[in-house]
């Protein structure tokens, strides 16, 4: 989902199967390239990892800032460059400005295209107004708008090539994520869980806009684009009516499971992944069953839009631990066999390790030590509930009914770790996670659907875990084990993306608007330096003239900074996150600013 922070407040490339041509083969090479950063998270896999290797741990301590650039924004700024060529490109939040910048010329401003859009999107945007993304491919720069069109627009010239309208922002429906351009498509999820919207995921054609499939979340197999038969879950077929059924009555056509998240892809499988979001309401009481296919890891055939596997982590979520985090593909050994694997760091505290192939899985392990909702994971492959957690009822809303207030339960709604990307570094072979360590109380009330007004049906509180004053930790893990390997604490959440070089330095970025670089091996803190807000962006890396970049977007909002963002103040607004991070105020202030960082001479 897109946490409600509104009212209340509210590489790779595209290898098809069966030995068919590389599709978009110019936009493969360039993946390929480590001195360009061409998808938001570099390349298909996810990894967020560059090859790049004249930054290094002995010499970081020597970044300077090169040049900075202001985008005329305020709001949450959750999303991060890309660079092609001599060009950077990157989009604002609300009005979703995107802008063309020269590095020849110090970031000149080559062109800019600001939409036209209904402010009265705004209101039902969760989590501020962010958005993550551009995309490229084909010669064009495709942006996600907030009033959930797709364009296309000629990235050298900025003008628009098409256009198309994804969903209603009249019931709730909103364009918060980053394209995902795989060949001859453009694949795009929705926001608007809190409002009852039905997730799905849209595949559109990349040079004209025309929708190719589309995949819901929840409902009939021919809406969900499940095979009874050869749809897979934890090796089983799913069998007819797998969604419907674990729903009362019709309570699915307002079932959220949002789906504005990332996406990867596996080009020798033509295989998409991605994860759908929490179940509508957030009242637990009022949806009996495990709703899927909220909660879910999806791996789509990119072709058809057909489900060949899912894994629900989360049956009949209780909490809000949305499913949608990034789904980060490796090859590792486990048990000394060599493994197609994706792994995934979910809001409900467990990391995750899965054969990608098949959807095996074959790691559960929680990477927060304070997480307490669940015991384990059962991975039991005789159990009948096989890959389920195993919940403990004290923290469970809804366990004892609607109207109670359930204390202590690790961790929140935000999860051990939100939307942020994690990195991983094929040198180390360590996941790098930023991650939040903050519990709730949540209290459940029963709310009735009206389109296009907040369905959500709950009160929250957040607060550090118990003994503990650290909101946030940035760790090391290790996916083929489970186990963490080093962790760092932070004062508040780690809410911006990380990046890992080839040369060993791991970059992050904190709220109160520090980027940190930090040892692979170890941890060890080697240089920050204070930007101009608190940081929720995704760092990059990119060489210009032989000299290696980083680049970062600052800009504090989104769920964690929503009280600075939307100029809340109540302690239980945004789902009890202004008063969890009340005191970031104290910090840092609004303001979006690119900083671009390269060694001194």
């Amino acid at each position: 989902m897109r946490k409600l922070l509104l009212l209340s407040c509210v590489g790779a490339g595209a290898l098809l199967v069966s030995g068919a041509a590389f599709a978009n083969e110019g936009l493969i090479k360039m993946s390929q390239n480590p001195n360009d950063w061409v998808m938001p998270a570099g390349n298909y896999n996810a990894q967020r990892f560059t090859e790049l290797k004249q930054i290094t741990p002995q010499n970081v301590k020597h970044l300077v800032p090169a040049w900075t650039f202001s985008t005329g924004v305020l709001r949450g700024h959750e999303g991060g460059p890309l660079v092609i060529g001599d060009v950077m490109y990157f989009v604002t939040p609300f009005p979703n400005i995107v802008y063309a910048l020269d590095l020849n010329n110090d970031g000149k401003i080559l062109w800019k295209y600001e939409p036209k859009q209904d402010p009265s999107v705004i209101p039902v945007m969760c989590c501020d107004t962010v958005n993550r993304g551009v995309s490229y491919g084909d010669g064009m720069i495709f942006m996600h708008q907030a009033d959930t069109t797709l364009v296309a627009l000629d990235a050298k010239s900025g003008k628009l090539v098409w256009s198309v309208k994804d969903g209603d922002p009249k019931v709730g429906a909103t364009g918060t994520s980053a394209p995902f351009v795989i060949g001859n498509k453009v694949l795009i999820g929705v926001s608007g869980g809190e409002f009852g919207v039905r997730g799905y995921v849209s595949a559109y054609d990349l040079k004209t806009g025309k929708l190719d499939w589309r995949g819901y979340s929840m409902g009939p197999d021919k809406d969900t684009l499940i095979s009874p038969t050869n749809t897979m879950a934890l090796g089983k077929p799913v069998g007819e009516n797998s969604s419907e059924k674990t729903w009362k009555g019709d309570q699915w056509k307002i079932g959220g499971g949002a789906t504005w998240g990332w996406m990867s892809y596996d080009p020798k499988l033509n295989l998409v992944y991605y994860g759908s979001g929490n179940p509508s309401t957030w009242n637990p009481v009022q949806r009996p069953g495990d709703n899927k296919w909220s909660m879910t890891i999806w791996a789509r055939d990119l072709n058809t839009g057909e489900a060949k596997w899912v894994y629900q982590m989360t049956p009949h979520d209780q909490w809000d631990y949305d499913g949608i985090n990034e789904m980060i593909l490796t090859d590792q050994k486990i048990d000394g066999k060599m493994r197609h694997l994706l792994t995934h760091f979910d809001r409900n505290g467990y990391g995750y390790t899965l054969d990608r192939v098949s959807g095996e899985l074959l790691v559960a392990q929680k990477y927060d030590p304070k997480v307490n909702w669940s015991t384990k994971i059962d991975m039991d492959k005789s159990s009948k509930n096989y890959g389920r957690p195993e919940v403990v009822a004290k923290y469970a809303p809804g366990s004892r009914g609607a109207d109670v207030n359930y204390t202590g339960i690790c961790p929140a709604a935000l999860g051990s770790k939100d939307e942020q990307p994690a990195s991983y570094s094929p040198v180390t072979h360590l996941f790098y996670v930023p991650t939040n360590h903050v519990c709730m109380d949540y209290e459940p009330f029963r709310v009735s659907y009206t389109a296009g007004q907040p369905y959500v049906g709950a009160t929250l509180s957040m607060y550090p875990p118990k003994g503990d004053s650290n909101m946030g930790n940035f760790i090391a893990w290790d996916g083929t084990k489970g186990k963490i390997v080093w962790s760092d604490p932070e004062q508040f959440s780690v809410w911006s993306g990380a990046l890992t070089t080839a040369s060993g330095v791991v970059f992050y970025g904190t709220l109160e608007g520090f980027l940190k670089a930090v040892d692979a091996k170890t941890g060890k803190e080697l240089w920050k330096f204070k930007t101009p807000s608190g940081i929720i962006g995704n760092v990059n890396a990119y060489s210009h003239d032989g000299k290696e970049y980083i680049a970062i977007l600052s800009g504090v909002g989104g769920w964690a900074g929503i009280g600075l963002a939307a100029g809340l103040t109540k302690a239980t607004d945004g789902l009890g996150a202004v008063g969890g991070y009340a005191a970031l105020s104290n910090y840092t202030a609004l303001g979006g600013t690119l900083t671009v960082f390269t060694l001194a001479q």
